[in-house]
């Protein structure tokens, strides 16, 4: 490598020159291992030479990794190509991966001896994992627990695909300034992924725009019962034609040889729609208007709709995805097999699972891949649809059921609009020939909504229609997803609604991510089986009194509090104390959530802290509250309640009479890498959203299973946790589902009588104590009795008082060190249930109907 260069952060020429350069993609020894990321180091070059500082290491350690993916990854497909199962293809909008270099050393259960080759070149395992970017694919819950299951369909064995889309920017990367929230673009792939395998032979067109084409010789399907006549040749054609390129990313299971693929689309022009002329001609933007728009497919994530544009930009995201993975999906169908294709057989072979609605349009694609491509008639290629696809609900807000306009989708997706109205037509004549009795409900169950005013397709109802399986993601959630939201469809289809409720990873989110509280289970339980057998931890109830135990408890929570300490220390320049509580909410900023009323809480706190004497204050439990999570950028109120929080801490913080009592921490840039920290570190989480609103949730499992303690309320999988960890370690308050709408009716009929303590500490915000910023518009939210961004919507004011006492509770629990660490080991023992690899086992069973598939 020439001479001795040294490098600050980095290992010298010298050093590196020491380690043998050997390609050895299945090196298992340090030495050997160490020597193959020094053949990556020179021979896999993605900087200048003589250059190995922490970045380049990661870089080579990477792709060193990824050489023993690769083989199980082929291996694994080979595999699959041999056997011929039926397979699952997961599609969502979001992929929240996290990194990925400690998660696959971890699976393959190599990172002691990567750990020791990495220290041949005087580097630590640890500063190299933290020079990797989070892979930018998803948002909050909803990207990542596509995440986890993954990992649970590779360490089950099964034979499956996840399907996204290569965002380049993802989200955005959130700064904290005195202003409040600041987004800017995420750089994840500003120099490239090294996990990622581009499939150049992988492509499919993907049509926007266009017009539909009778072929007047064609074939149609005339059923007696109908007048309308539904061409089997019809052909969509013009319009702008992009390219579906396929990224593919390894997912290895734990401690098993399968592998299996994340795979990425990304939208490319091709060389042929460069206008040449028009570019020597000056027309240099003209020239490549193709290639610009087909970036723009895979540019953000959630682009903002308020304007047309934006709408059809989002509708191509969706659309681009679906299209994209049933061409792949037939492809592989038709590879195995030859023709002329028996497509009865399709479903038996194929599962597709459409992760909340944004991937809706795989219902009218498949339908017209199968029609117009493949010449099934109408009858075939709905029967093929509905025994292919399944849909997952993840909510009831109304908001968050899509509904895209008529006008748009007619001009986007043309072929699609006419196969949608006839879906819709067919299933109004099924009520009003079947079921006289919901003729009346017609108009609120059917696909398309033609009030004049707003014409819209309602997506959720064409995937309740349409698909073979439609399940809620928690007890509660499904429950009200059949007595209310669906309960129409029900009566209708009684079979076809099912419960699963989420899970979570216990690689990822213990064994990794907390290895000293993970050691301290292996060894008790006398096995390390929980680590894919999670109900196994039921066997700590038993010791959960235990002296020795609970000292190894508290040793472990201790080391993790310390390392949380060190980076919000790192992050904010805030300085928390390990031995205060310490009291985390983090997940998306909504208002539903209630971050505003964790806030609140907070601010009554400070007062009362401020009108105690000294004395008086040393009695009190010292807390650290920790918030963190992304505002949407258009939601002007979850911007409000990011700069309320920061301002809260701002001057909390800088109270010497108060601060070593209490400390506020506005936590930047959420996302899976700060969760493995801030999750291990926790001590009281705070899950706290209106009942009946949270479909799920999957981080108050993260938070349970680390021996966190939750105070919430009945919503979501809570009201599961609660019965598994034992109703004595959960801090419960708050109105239940079955109040809320007699609460809100109540509420607007001016019956509402709010507690001292609430109007207390909103006075204490407008007294100007906080700033000069105006906070007005977020606190009017929650007053008045009804009218748009009043009414308190959220019953923060409801529960206000009832929160305020559970927290005293905590308080006081905390107080009491012994009860509190039984408290916390009986959270974890009761956490066996809320495995994904459960989760994905009932999928696998009930929904997609697919088996183990291992590789030998």
């Amino acid at each position: 490598m020439g001479g001795k260069v040294e490098v600050k952060g980095g290992v010298s020429a010298a050093v590196l020159a020491k380690v043998p350069v050997v390609a050895d993609p299945l090196a298992e020894k340090p030495d050997e291992i160490a020597s193959n990321i020094s053949y990556h180091a020179q021979f896999s070059p993605h900087f200048s030479p003589f250059k190995f500082e922490l970045e380049q290491a990661y870089y080579a350690t990477a792709e060193s990794v990824r050489d023993r993916l690769i083989q199980q990854w082929n291996e694994t497909y080979l595999h699959f190509h041999k056997v011929d199962p039926k397979q699952t293809y997961y599609l969502s909008m979001e992929f929240l991966q996290g990194r990925a270099l400690t998660n696959a050393i971890g699976n393959l259960n190599i990172q002691d001896a990567y750990a020791d080759a990495l220290r041949k070149f005087g580097l630590e395992l640890e500063e190299i994992t933290e020079q990797e970017k989070d892979a930018a694919l998803g948002n909050g819950g909803l990207g990542r627990l596509a995440s986890c299951f993954l990992d649970s369909m590779a360490t089950l064995n099964l034979p499956a695909w996840g399907y996204g889309l290569r965002y380049r920017h993802g989200l955005f990367k959130q700064k904290i300034t005195k202003e409040g929230q600041k987004e800017f673009a995420e750089d994840w792939l500003e120099k490239f992924s090294p996990w990622e395998v581009v499939r150049h032979d992988i492509l499919y067109p993907i049509r926007f725009f266009g017009r539909v084409e009778v072929n007047p010789d064609g074939r149609y399907n005339d059923n007696k019962y109908l007048q309308f006549r539904m061409y089997v040749s019809r052909k969509w054609v013009g319009g702008e034609v992009v390219q579906a390129l396929a990224y593919d990313v390894p997912i290895p299971g734990y401690q098993t040889k399968n592998t299996i693929s994340l795979r990425l689309w990304e939208a490319k022009a091709r060389a042929e729609d460069f206008d040449l002329f028009l570019f020597n001609d000056g027309q240099h933007e003209s020239a490549s208007v193709l290639h610009s728009r087909a970036q723009q497919i895979c540019a953000v994530l959630y682009p903002g709709d308020a304007t047309e544009d934006g709408k059809l930009l989002r509708l191509k995201q969706q659309f681009f995805l679906c299209s994209a993975s049933l061409q792949d999906i037939i492809s592989r169908f038709k590879e195995r097999r030859q023709g002329p294709w028996n497509w009865s057989e399709f479903p038996t072979k194929v599962a597709v699972q459409l992760n909340d609605t944004h991937p809706t349009l795989a219902i009218p694609e498949l339908m017209r891949l199968l029609m117009d491509d493949e010449g099934l008639g109408w009858d075939e290629a709905w029967d093929v649809t509905t025994r292919t696809i399944a849909y997952t609900n993840h909510t009831v807000l109304p908001e968050a059921l899509e509904k895209w306009s008529q006008a748009v989708m007619w001009k986007l997706l043309p072929r699609h609009m006419e196969i949608i109205e006839e879906i819709d037509r067919r299933f109004t004549v099924l009520i009003k020939t079947t079921r006289l009795d919901l003729e009346s409900e017609l108009s609120s169950i059917s696909i398309l909504d033609n009030n004049p005013q707003k014409p819209v397709v309602r997506m959720a109802n064409l995937c309740v229609v349409t698909s073979h399986a439609v399940n809620g993601v928690a007890q509660l959630h499904s429950d009200i997803l059949k007595s209310e939201l669906f309960a129409n469809y029900v009566s209708i289809w009684p079979t076809k609604f099912q419960n699963k409720t989420n899970g979570i990873t216990p690689r990822r989110w213990l064994r990794f991510c907390s290895p000293e509280l993970s050691s301290i289970i292996t060894k008790w339980l006398k096995t390390d089986q929980w680590v894919t057998n999670l109900d196994l931890l039921t066997g700590l109830r038993q010791f959960a009194d235990n002296e020795d135990l609970q000292a190894e408890w508290l040793s472990a929570k201790k080391a993790n509090k310390q390392r949380l300490a060190q980076y919000v220390l790192q992050v904010t320049g805030e300085s928390i104390d390990p031995d205060s509580l310490f009291d985390i909410q983090v997940k998306r900023i909504h208002e539903y959530k209630r971050q505003l009323l964790n806030i609140l809480g907070v601010i009554y706190r400070y007062k009362k802290l401020k009108e105690m004497s000294p004395e008086e204050r040393k009695n009190t439990t010292p807390r650290t509250v920790m918030i963190g999570g992304k505002a949407f950028a258009t939601y002007t109120n979850a911007i409000r309640i990011v700069k309320l929080v920061n301002d809260v801490g701002a001057v909390v913080n800088s109270d010497p009479e108060v601060n070593s009592y209490l400390k506020v921490v506005f936590i930047p840039n959420y996302n899976v890498s700060v969760a493995e920290v801030l999750i291990p570190g926790s001590e009281l989480s705070q899950h706290i959203s209106t009942a009946g609103m949270e479909a799920s949730g999957t981080s108050n499992m993260k938070f349970a299973l680390n021996g966190c303690l939750i105070i919430g309320t009945l919503d979501g999988a809570n009201v599961e946790i609660r019965e598994e960890v034992g109703e004595d370690n959960f801090f419960l308050f708050g109105a239940t589902a079955e109040d809320v709408p007699r609460l809100r009716k109540e509420r607007e009929n001016g019956l509402f009588k709010p507690d001292p303590r609430f109007e207390e500490a909103k006075k204490f915000i407008r007294s100007g104590v906080f700033g000069s910023y105006d906070y007005n518009p977020l606190l009017e939210s929650l007053e008045g009795d009804s009218g748009y961004g009043r009414g308190d919507y959220f019953l923060v004011g409801y529960d206000f008082p009832s929160y305020m006492d559970a927290q005293e509770r905590v308080d006081e629990a905390y107080r009491d060190r012994k009860r509190w660490l039984k408290m916390s080991i009986l959270s974890t023992a009761g956490s066996g249930k809320f495995s994904s690899d459960r989760t994905i086992a009932q999928y696998a069973k009930e929904i997609w109907n697919i088996q183990e598939c291992r590789v030998p």
